[in-house]
């Protein structure tokens, strides 16, 4: 079958989110199929493709329409392949792991508002997120939109952030959930990166604020200071008219803009339910400021 029909957009939410249907993403894509996504993308920030039976080629085909993806490092369970594996499922045995798990610990940092890859020194510019085995309840990822969250702040705050740069490290969210989870490792293959303040996307001009759980300070700052801009900035975007959140379902795709929103994990009861998702990330082309 080919996809020969048009596809549809329909919001999800006032300020942002879309669900596309019409098409069949699991199928290779031509650029004229492709356009009306990326569009979507660019106008939406996070875009919901349901009934899509993606296994793993499958997955890496249809990112790789978005670019080049990154390869996983050493502190995901998937390390050196393409895939960030979002589970409580052995990757080895398929069972489930136990709780105390450093495994599972380790994932509770996906509870805060964050930016996949915002650590990296070319932050990326998307993830995509297939729902393979869902719990029957919980288990929802949340978004935040930081566009709305920028526009809503006051001009004079928007102009004491605009010069500022903030430190971004896997280690300051990890640390959040225990001191020195990371191995030597990890750590020495994600050092601290600088990332402005906001990013700005190169179709629409549409600007954002750019923090979440990897910024843990602002550079030049004195600490108290910095780290009570970084908590306003925070409660600023917090706000129920910014959010929005999904309820999976098995055959789920989302794609959402690493420049334009924070995600979060939700909480599911990991010792009863089996939960699998698989996450590709697809990499920016751009420093936002000289490292």
């Amino acid at each position: 079958m080919r996809n020969t029909g048009s596809i549809e957009v329909r919001k999800l939410h006032p300020l942002f989110g879309a669900e596309i249907t019409g098409i069949d993403i699991t199928r290779p894509l031509s650029a004229r199929e492709f356009g009306p996504i990326r569009a979507a993308f660019e106008e939406h920030s996070v875009l919901l493709f349901r009934d899509q039976a993606m296994d793993d080629d499958t997955q890496i085909a249809f990112s790789e329409n978005f670019g080049p993806l990154e390869t996983t490092l050493s502190a995901n369970p998937a390390a050196g392949t393409k895939f960030a594996r979002q589970s409580n499922l052995d990757i080895m045995t398929g069972e489930p792991i136990p709780p105390d798990d450093m495994r599972m610990i380790y994932q509770k940092a996906n509870y805060f508002w964050h930016s996949d890859s915002s650590f990296k020194r070319i932050p990326s510019l998307c993830s995509i997120l297939t729902a393979r085995i869902c719990p029957p309840e919980g288990g929802n990822t949340e978004f935040l939109n930081m566009r709305a969250a920028w526009d809503a702040l006051p001009p004079a705050l928007q102009a004491t952030i605009h010069p500022l740069v903030a430190e971004h490290a896997l280690a300051h969210s990890r640390d959040r959930v225990q001191k020195g989870i990371l191995s030597a490792k990890s750590l020495a293959e994600l050092p601290p990166v600088k990332q402005r303040m906001f990013r700005d996307n190169p179709i629409n001009g549409r600007r954002a604020l750019y923090i979440g759980a990897h910024a843990g300070r602002i550079l030049d700052w004195p600490e108290p200071i910095s780290k009570a801009i970084l908590w306003e900035l925070a409660q600023r975007a917090e706000q129920p008219e910014f959010m929005m959140s999904h309820a999976w379902r098995e055959g789920d795709v989302i794609v959402w803009d690493n420049r334009a929103v924070l995600h979060r994990a939700t909480y599911y009861d990991a010792t009863r339910h089996k939960r699998l998702m698989q996450r590709t990330t697809i990499g920016g082309d751009e420093l936002t400021v000289p490292q």
